[in-house]
This record gives structure tokens, sequence and C-alpha cells, in this order.
């Protein structure tokens, strides 16, 4: 699907991979509906420097984990813009815990946004795109969907689902909807770790160097105008998995 003037809607979108993701669409001519919970400034930050290549562009706050929330988001994008063609699930958290110390707040605080609201999120974007006559949807997964993170079980566990969900909604959905994911590697430093701790971690890779959003944007938009993919996970990590 060529991006030019289709409607698409990035969650967590404002800023770090999302806000890369948000921008890239925009550059390639996507009217732009940039979704965030929390993160208002950024949102418009983005928003406005997406609107710079020519595009409409909405913001729209929700809490995902709220299905009350996650309506009013699609009924705000389909009022302003009529329906939907792309949809990147890219919102979701990921915090650092021991197995034996999770509690049922913390399962759910993950797997409701990382997992739960992706799968409702898609199942609503797939009604509009079905009506339109098709679309596109990319979920941001995780190499922790594809091997297990010790230090995050929540999170490997709810970007398991994902690869599945991807899985299972592009054979659902065939052939007017494809469903594809990208699961990235070392593309964002962590907050609080020194620079020179980050290039280390990025000289133990194949490639010798960490990537950066704009290398998960780039995947999006290959597997958004790749015709002939779908039910594939796009593996964007600097061969880190072969080490």
């Amino acid at each position: 699907m060529d991006p030019q003037g289709k409607i698409a809607l990035v969650t967590g979108g404002a800023h770090r991979v999302g806000g890369a993701i948000s921008l890239a669409l925009a550059e390639a001519g996507a009217n732009l509906v940039i979704h965030y919970h929390s993160s208002h400034q950024a949102a418009e930050v983005t928003a406005v420097e997406a609107s710079r290549h020519g595009v409409e562009v909405l913001t729209h706050p929700a809490n995902l984990r709220d299905r009350e929330q996650r309506e009013s988001l699609f009924d705000a994008l389909e009022t302003r813009f009529g329906g939907l063609d792309i949809l990147v699930n890219s919102a979701a958290i990921m915090e650092p815990i021991n197995l034996l110390d999770v509690t049922e707040e913390d399962w759910h605080s993950t797997i409701d946004l990382n997992l739960m609201a992706a799968f409702f999120c898609l199942q609503r974007a797939a009604r509009s795109m079905l009506a339109r006559g098709g679309g596109v949807v990319i979920n941001i997964s995780d190499i922790a969907g594809l091997q297990p993170w010790l230090r995050f079980p929540v999170h490997s566990i709810s970007k398991a689902g994902v690869e599945m969900l991807t899985k299972t909604a592009a054979l659902a959905l065939a052939p007017h909807v494809r469903v594809n994911a990208v699961a990235p590697g070392p593309v964002l430093k962590p907050t609080g770790m020194v620079p020179e701790r980050w290039k280390e971690i990025g000289a133990q890779l194949p490639l010798g160097k960490a990537g950066n959003p704009g290398d998960v944007a780039e995947a999006v938009l290959f597997l958004v105008r790749q015709e002939f993919i779908t039910g594939e996970t796009l593996v964007v990590d600097g061969g880190q998995q072969l080490t």
C-alpha cells in the first residue's frame, strides 16, 4: 500500500519509537492520528513536525486499557477522516521485575496494554479497513517475544502474544487486510543508561552498533508498502539473535 493520502493511526505515537514511526508515515504522505496516553506535549511537538509534510494530523489521548477510551479514539478518527487504512500498534510498557515478585496488578498493567489493547485496536481498525476495501496493520513486537528476557517476564509473555496475534489476525483477515510485525532489538538507549554503556552494547552486535528508532520506522514503511507479505515478523536487531 502506498501511504500517500492514506489514514494512519499510530498508538503510542508521540515520541520515542512511536514518534519516529509517526513522522516516517507523515513524510510518506499519510494523514496521521497520533495517539498518546499522558505525553500531551510530546504529541503536539510531533504533530507540528508531521504537519510540515503537508498532511492532516490529529492527536488524541486515551488509556488503551479502557474500552470506552479506546472507542473514543476510533470514534474521533472516523469523525475526522471517515475511516482508517493503516494501524501501527506501538503503545507498550516494559517494566523489569523478578518473576516471583509479579503481582496481578503488574500482570494486568503490562498485558492489558501490550496485548489486550493491541488486539482490540486491531479488531476495531479491521472493521473500518474492511468497510473501505482493505488495509494494513503493523504490530510493534520485540525480540523479547521471540526469546525469554529474564528481567522482563511479563513483557516477554505479552510480546509473545503479539507474535501470535499477528499470525492469527493475518490469517483471519486475508486477503483484504495484511497484518505483520516488527520486532526491534537495541534501538533506543534506556533512560538512565550512560552513552558509553550503550555503545558497548552496540559493539557486541554482529553489525557493531546499536540501532535507532528510525530503523524501526523504515521497517514499518517497508511492510506497509510490500503487498505480498502477511503474518510475518521483521526483526530489526542488528543481528542480536545470532549471538
